[in-house]
């Protein structure tokens, strides 16, 4: 009975400061007006897994804040982990694992092509038509300003520039009256033609010729394909050999007649297959309006061009 009436009194005595520092603190947590009402996770990729959902409380009780400060909630966020980059490409109607197993889907995803993209086979004669239809006006070898005299040479019909005079590095090389001709009777050159007046004019008597020959074919004439005009250098380009007539402007190539339809007449492909009669008629239309006329019948430098220049022989005209 003593014992209990002493105890009694030592907590009556007790300061009332000790018995609030012996009792368990509790505090209420309240969000603010800026808190979000969820979880501010990224939304989930195509074909990944779904995230997980989370709402966040305004306010935490005094029961959940033991929770916070001690054990985690009873219903924890698992952290989200993505699926990896080849789920992108599984769908969820695929079965199978492990090595050795066969995936059988029944769909695809969203980012998923319905048919390869393999590149289509290009049609048929696409090259030679893009090399017939190449008619742009390319810079030639020599780009010295010039002028449309609108007749050039004196001829109604040649379009192109008068040029300053050509010099070459070789002695011998190089052409007083300069010329670069781009068009022909309405024909233009695939590549512009650096030559001089006389064989510019050679030129566009052959074309009017040409013109008659070729007729209708493919629908007619529509380009030139010109593979060398002036070039300072030796026949052939061999060591020790005499100028070539290019180096004079003198020359020019034609490798083909583009056609209105696409196609062409190439020396190459037509001396001795299709259209044969009409490449042979051609090579003998330049005889005598050139001083020289190579074909593929001359050597193996001209199985694929034409090779005409104005050069003049005491015996006429050398054609082969």
């Amino acid at each position: 009975m003593r014992v209990a009436v002493t105890i009694i009194l030592l907590v009556l005595l007790l300061p009332a400061d000790a018995m609030a520092q012996t009792a368990p603190e509790r505090r209420l947590v309240a969000g603010t007006e800026l808190a979000p009402a969820a979880s501010l996770r990224p939304s989930a990729r195509p074909g990944g897994a779904p995230m997980p959902s989370s709402t966040a409380p305004r306010g935490l009780g005094a029961a959940d804040a033991g929770e916070v400060a001690g054990a985690p909630a009873a219903e924890g966020i698992a952290p989200y982990r993505p699926r990896p980059v080849a789920g992108l490409f599984r769908p969820g109607g695929e079965t199978g694992s492990g090595a050795g197993s066969t995936i059988v889907a029944s769909g695809g995803s969203s980012l998923a092509t319905t048919r390869s993209l393999r590149p289509v086979l290009r049609p048929d004669g696409l090259e030679g038509r893009v090399r017939a239809a190449a008619t742009r006006n390319l810079p030639g070898r020599v780009t010295q300003p010039g002028r449309d005299t609108g007749a050039l040479c004196g001829v109604i019909g040649l379009q192109g520039d008068e040029i300053e005079p050509v010099t070459g590095r070789i002695s011998g090389c190089g052409i007083s009256n300069a010329v670069r001709l781009r068009v022909v009777h309405g024909i233009p050159l695939t590549t512009p033609a650096t030559i001089n007046c006389t064989t510019a004019q050679a030129v566009s008597q052959w074309v009017l010729n040409a013109e008659d020959i070729v007729g209708n074919t493919g629908g007619g004439m529509a380009n030139l394909r010109v593979v060398a005009s002036y070039a300072c250098r030796t026949r052939n380009s061999r060591s020790g050999a005499r100028l070539s007539e290019h180096a004079t402007g003198n020359a020019i190539d034609i490798a083909g007649i583009g056609l209105a339809n696409g196609s062409e007449l190439s020396v190459l492909d037509n001396w001795s297959g299709q259209h044969s009669t009409i490449m042979r008629r051609l090579h003998e239309a330049a005889c005598g309006t050139f001083g020289t006329v190579l074909g593929p019948n001359s050597d193996r430098f001209h199985r694929d061009h034409y090779h005409f220049d104005v050069a003049s022989y005491r015996s006429g005209a050398y054609c082969r």
